[in-house]
């Protein structure tokens, strides 16, 4: 009962959290660099993605500053593409559970050159971004943190109901699993005895005929 307590403390804290992944990092021409994250059915995930613009007076990204980016989910059809871009930004919602990936690939260039790329993506209650509707008087703020508060208990919901299916499931595959250990089990009982039956059998064979016995 602790056990289960602790584990929807942590789901709670978990999910309260901000579920954000923003990152900055260096590609080189012709490489690609995919990024995974788990995503719950009917989760709202918005990302942005643009290349740092290496030149300081602003000037245009040269040619070789262009990437391809795909989204992929677990099964099916890229949700996003995007070919010879400086930037962009993609939105979808999940229409099953597991792993969402997003790959980006700096556009094959001679002579070789490196691109940093900002990468933001946000999954959940997170991806609403309320902030940029809510307004600075006392009403609007209270309707804001209202509905940030729906949608944390709405998502804390949808967690729970998910971790009990996996639940059930991992119950119904440790059930599975036991019947087969059992008849597995009986069926090498089975075996075995009659491998010594017949070893009792051919011994007193062999002897009857020696005239041993």
């Amino acid at each position: 009962m602790d056990l289960c307590r602790s584990s929807i403390l942590l789901l709670i804290i978990a999910l309260l959290s901000p579920r954000t992944l923003s990152m900055r990092y260096e590609l080189k021409s012709s490489k690609t660099k995919c990024i995974g994250e788990e995503i719950h059915e009917n989760a709202m995930s918005i990302g942005k993605y643009f290349i740092v613009n290496p030149n300081e007076d602003n000037h245009p990204l040269p040619d070789s500053h262009k990437i391809i980016v795909k989204v992929m989910p677990p099964q099916g059809k890229n949700l996003h593409e995007a070919d010879k871009v400086e930037a962009g930004q993609f939105s979808f919602t999940a229409y099953e559970n597991g792993s969402y990936v997003a790959c980006i690939t700096a556009i094959d260039y001679k002579p070789e050159t490196t691109l940093t790329i900002d990468f933001d993506w946000k999954t959940g209650v997170h991806s609403k971004e309320w902030t940029n509707v809510a307004k600075k008087s006392q009403v609007d703020m209270m309707e804001y943190q209202v509905k940030t508060l729906m949608d944390t208990v709405i998502s804390i919901h949808e967690e729970m109901y998910y971790l009990r299916e996996r639940e059930e499931e991992m119950q119904e595959l440790n059930r599975s699993t036991n019947s087969k250990m059992a008849w597995l089990s009986f069926g090498s009982l089975v075996v075995c005895l009659s491998v010594a039956g017949l070893q009792f059998w051919h011994l007193k064979t062999f002897f009857e005929k020696k005239k041993l016995i």
